[in-house]
C-alpha cells in the first residue's frame, strides 16, 4: 500500500477558492465585493450561465465568505475568505453541517422542499449562517417552487439561499424576483489560454500554444471543459503535447487542411475536394467534424468580411489569419451565404445518414458545383448582352418560305446585278428579316395582344396595370413603371417578347411619364364615378366617421332605374276585364 495522495483531476485540483481566483467574471466579483463591504448581503442569489463557468464554485465561495471567521477566529463576513479556518476548510470539502448542498435534478418534489422549510427555523449549528445551495434549480417541479416562495421571500435572518442553473428561462419569475441574479459569462479566449498556461506550468508539463488554442476553441468558453481537455491532452501526449496530438485526440481535421478543402470547394474543383476529403478521412478525421469545421470556417470568413478586426482572434494562427483574410477579400458574400446554407443541410444529412462518408462526399460535390454558378444578376445581364440567334434564311430548313425563285432576264444570264449603297449580303438580309418580323407589331396594342395570345396572365396584368407607355416603335418600348410595379418587369417583358418573336426587344425604363396605364384608361369612367361619389357631402362624412371604410360599388340613378325597369312586370295593353261587359 502506498501513502501517496490519490490523483485529483485538474478541474477539481485548480478549482477557484476565492473571488481573486475566478477568471472572466469581473463584473460579478465587483458587485459581490461592494455588497459585502457595505453589509448589504441579499437573502438569496441565483447564478446562471453555461456549463463550467463557475456557478457552484461561486456559491461555495460566497458561503465561505459569509461564514469565514479568519485564522484567529474573530473575523466577519468577507469576500476574501482565509481558507484556513474550520468553516472554510469544511465548506470547500463539502462536509459542513450548516452548508447544505442539494441537487434539484434528483430532489424535484415538494416533499424535498418541505424538509428545507421545516429546517430553516433552527439556527446554524456552528457557523454564522445556514446556507442552502440548490444546484440545477430549474429542475424543481412547479409545486416545489410554489412551496418555496414564502420562505424565499422572508427567510429567517440566519438563512441564505444560493441557486445555480443553466436554464434560467425555466425558473419562474416569482422566484427570480426574490433573488439577486448574476449571469456568469463565457470565458474569453485570451483569458482561457492564460489560465491553461498557468495550470500547465504548475503541473510542469510542456504544451504548445497552438495546442492550447485548439483546447480553448473546443471548450467554447467553459473553464471546466478546458481543464478536463487539458488533463486528457497531457495524458495523451508524451513529453511535449503538440497541436497534432490534441487534434487527433479531439477527432478534428487540421485547420490548414480544412482551409485547403474549402479553397478547392470554392474553386469548383470537385475531384480535388473529394481527394482532400478522403485524405482527411484516412487520417482519422470524422466526416461530420469536417463539415462542421467547414461551416465554422465559412462563418468566420463571413464575419471577417464584414468586420476585418474579427481576424485578430488569439485562437487563430497567423497563417490561418492571412488565408482567412484572403478568402474574405476574394469571395462574395452571396457565395459565402450559399455555402453556409448548404453546409447546414449537409451536416443534417451526415448526422442521419447510415454512411457518414458517403453523405459528406455528396455534400462536397453539391458545394463544388454550386460554387461557380453565376448570380441571378449576372444571368440577366448575360441574357441582355447576348444577341438573338439569326433567323433562318429563305430556303433554309424550317423557314417555311421554300426555295428561292429562279431569276430570269439579263441577271440570270450573267449580266451584272445592280448595286446599292449600304450593307449587303447576309447582314442586309438579316436586318430585312428582322424588320419584316417586327412589322407585325405596329402598335403597343399588338404587343398586348401577343401577350394575351401566349396566355401569360401575370405579365398581362402587370403590363396593363403597371406600365405607363412613354414611347413605342416595333422592337423598342420605353415606359415608366407604376409605384407597385415589380423591379424586374422590363427584363421579363423583353425576355418574353424575344422568346415569342425571335427578335431582341429593347425595353427601357424612363422617368417622368405620367400617361395612364391601360387599366386606368379602361377604368376611367369607373374612377370618375368613384371620385364624384367621394366628393358627396354625405359620403365624406361617412368616410370621416369610419376611416377604414372604402367605396366598393357606386349605383347611379340611371343604372338603378334601368335595373328597376328590367325587373318590373311587362305591361299588357289589352288586358281582359271579366266585369267590363
Amino acid at each position: 500500500m502506498t501513502d501517496s495522495p490519490a490523483y485529483q483531476v485538474l478541474a477539481r485540483k485548480y478549482r477557484p477558492e476565492t473571488f481573486a481566483d475566478l477568471v472572466g467574471q469581473d463584473a460579478m466579483v465587483r458587485t459581490l465585493r461592494n455588497a459585502f463591504q457595505a453589509d448589504r448581503i441579499a437573502q438569496a442569489f441565483i447564478m446562471t450561465g453555461i456549463r463550467g463557468t463557475g456557478k457552484t464554485t461561486t456559491a461555495r465561495i460566497i458561503a465561505k465568505g459569509m461564514n469565514c471567521i479568519g485564522p484567529e477566529g474573530s473575523g466577519g463576513p468577507t469576500t476574501d475568505p482565509c481558507g484556513q479556518c474550520e468553516h472554510c476548510v469544511a465548506i470547500m470539502e463539502g462536509r459542513h453541517v450548516d452548508v447544505i448542498e442539494m441537487d434539484a435534478a434528483s430532489h424535484t418534489g415538494v416533499n424535498d422542499i418541505r424538509e428545507i422549510i421545516e429546517s430553516v427555523h433552527y439556527r446554524a449549528a456552528s457557523a454564522r449562517y445556514k446556507i442552502y445551495i440548490i444546484d440545477e434549480v430549474h429542475m424543481l417541479s412547479r409545486s416545489a417552487f410554489n412551496a418555496l416562495l414564502k420562505t424565499l421571500e422572508e427567510p429567517p435572518a440566519h438563512v441564505k439561499f444560493i441557486f445555480a442553473t443553466t436554464e434560467i428561462r425555466q425558473v419562474p419569475v416569482t422566484v427570480l424576483s426574490r433573488c439577486q441574479r448574476f449571469d456568469l459569462r463565457r470565458i474569453e479566449p485570451e483569458v482561457m489560454i492564460a489560465l491553461l498556461r498557468r495550470i500547465a506550468t504548475a503541473e510542469g508539463v510542456e504544451i504548445t500554444d497552438e495546442a492550447l488554442a485548439l483546447i480553448t476553441r473546443a471548450a467554447e468558453g467553459s473553464a471546466r471543459d478546458a481543464t478536463s481537455l487539458l488533463d486528457q491532452a497531457i495524458s495523451h501526449g508524451a513529453g511535449e503535447t503538440t497541436a497534432d496530438q490534441v487534434r487527433a485526440m479531439l477527432g478534428l481535421a487540421d485547420r490548414g487542411r480544412v482551409m485547403d478543402l474549402f479553397e478547392r470547394i470554392m474553386r469548383g474543383d470537385a475531384a480535388g475536394a473529394l481527394q482532400e476529403l478522403a485524405a482527411q478521412y484516412a487520417d482519422g478525421a470524422d466526416p461530420l467534424a469536417i463539415l462542421r469545421d467547414l461551416a465554422e470556417l465559412t462563418h468566420w470568413i463571413s464575419v471577417v468580411k464584414i468586420t476585418p478586426e474579427a481576424a485578430e482572434d488569439p485562437t487563430v494562427s497567423p497563417d490561418e489569419r492571412r488565408r482567412g483574410q484572403a478568402f474574405a477579400d476574394g469571395l462574395a458574400m452571396r457565395a459565402l451565404s450559399r455555402a453556409w446554407q448548404m453546409l447546414l443541410k449537409g451536416i443534417e444529412e451526415v448526422s442521419a445518414a447510415p454512411n457518414a462518408m458517403m453523405a459528406a462526399e455528396m455534400a462536397v460535390i453539391r458545394l463544388t458545383h454550386v460554387a461557380d454558378l453565376p448570380s441571378p444578376e449576372d444571368l440577366v445581364r448575360k441574357l441582355q448582352d447576348t444577341p438573338p440567334p439569326p433567323l433562318p434564311g429563305p430556303g433554309a430548313p424550317g423557314s417555311g418560305t421554300g426555295p428561292a425563285p429562279t431569276q430570269s432576264g439579263p441577271s440570270a444570264r450573267g449580266a451584272p446585278m445592280p448595286t446599292h449603297p449600304g450593307p449587303s449580303g447576309p447582314v442586309a438580309q438579316r436586318a430585312a428579316d428582322q424588320a419584316q418580323a417586327l412589322a407585325r407589331f405596329p402598335s403597343f396594342e399588338h404587343v398586348v395582344d401577343l401577350i394575351r395570345a401566349n396566355r401569360d396572365v401575370k405579365l398581362l396584368v402587370e403590363v396593363e396595370g403597371q406600365l405607363r407607355l412613354a414611347a413605342y416603335q416595333p422592337g423598342r418600348i420605353e415606359f415608366t413603371p407604376a409605384e407597385e410595379a415589380a423591379p424586374d418587369l422590363a427584363a421579363r417583358l423583353g425576355t418574353a417578347l424575344q422568346r415569342w418573336t425571335g427578335n431582341r426587344w429593347a425595353v427601357i425604363v424612363v422617368n417622368g411619364c405620367d400617361a395612364p396605364t391601360i387599366a386606368e384608361r379602361r377604368d376611367a369612367d369607373k374612377l370618375a364615378l368613384h371620385a364624384r361619389a367621394e366628393d358627396h357631402p354625405l359620403v365624406r362624412a361617412a368616410l370621416a366617421a369610419f376611416p377604414k371604410a372604402r367605396i366598393t360599388q357606386v349605383r347611379t340613378p340611371e343604372a338603378a332605374a334601368q335595373e328597376a325597369s328590367a325587373d318590373a312586370l311587362q305591361e299588357v295593353e289589352d288586358e281582359w276585364d271579366p266585369f267590363e261587359e
